[in-house]
């Protein structure tokens, strides 16, 4: 666990629809340059307070502060202008355009012209896109689209980046080369991700918390909790 400077902080967050409390009350902290993986059951409220994260939902109650500004209720494209890089589960992509003009535009958007050619070389270089950097991004397999998708934040240069189901539908060999894009971006941001593959997870994550019934049931390595005799009983079970 990183043990840095406290760069996002939600206090007392809660999101309710309803009479259904799907994040209740989390107090949760992440480090400058920490890689925190976010695991629990279908509806444990891992995916609400992510969407709560990055603007997607408006929280019922609470606070949430990034680098001490306070974005509860804050549009995305506000909480991206902070420096922080998102992505959806679903890639958000333009199908139309060549992996080059995609990234291209996300790297111009927050960089002058010089910056945004060179970021936009570099980014192509790193996520091993070049072979198919002409290629027009609808034409692409899933997972190139999603490998597309992190060449775009990355080429934001955020400190921060959230991720959700970044190896969605990915095979074995995808999801490993991910593994190693996610740790290279670690090395100058801090991450969030939102995963339900556990051999993913054990791949990246140094510390991980597990949600349930909409709050933090434990947090702690991968290992850590997989022998947990609670952590097995809610989520684990017989594939811990």
């Amino acid at each position: 666990m990183r043990t840095g400077d406290i760069v996002l902080e939600t206090r007392a967050l809660s999101m309710h629809f309803g009479g259904v409390r799907a994040v209740d009350r989390v107090d949760f902290t992440l480090c400058e340059r920490e890689l925190r993986c976010l695991i629990g059951p279908n509806g444990a409220g891992k995916s609400t307070f992510f969407k709560c994260l990055t603007g997607q939902l408006r929280p019922s109650a609470g606070d949430i502060v990034i680098r001490e500004v306070h974005v509860a209720g804050l549009e995305p494209h506000e909480i991206a202008a902070l420096g922080v890089g998102i992505k959806t589960q679903v890639p958000s992509v333009f199908d139309g355009l060549t992996v080059e003009e995609n990234i291209g535009l996300s790297a111009r958007r927050w960089h002058g012209p010089a910056r945004a050619r060179s970021l936009t070389e570099e980014t192509i270089a790193r996520i091993d896109l070049g072979r198919i950097r002409t290629r027009v991004v609808g034409q692409l397999a899933h997972g190139e689209r999603q490998w597309v998708e992190l060449g775009i934040v990355a080429a934001a240069e955020p400190w921060l980046v959230l991720l959700d189901e970044p190896t969605a539908g990915m095979t074995h060999e995808e999801t490993e080369r991910t593994a190693e894009l996610i740790r290279a971006i670690n090395e100058n941001a801090a991450l969030i991700v939102v995963e339900h593959d556990m051999r993913f997870v054990r791949m990246i994550s140094e510390t991980v918390t597990l949600f349930h019934e909409g709050r933090i049931l434990m947090e702690d390595t991968m290992e850590a909790i997989a022998a947990d005799p609670r952590a097995r009983e809610v989520y684990l079970g017989h594939r811990a």
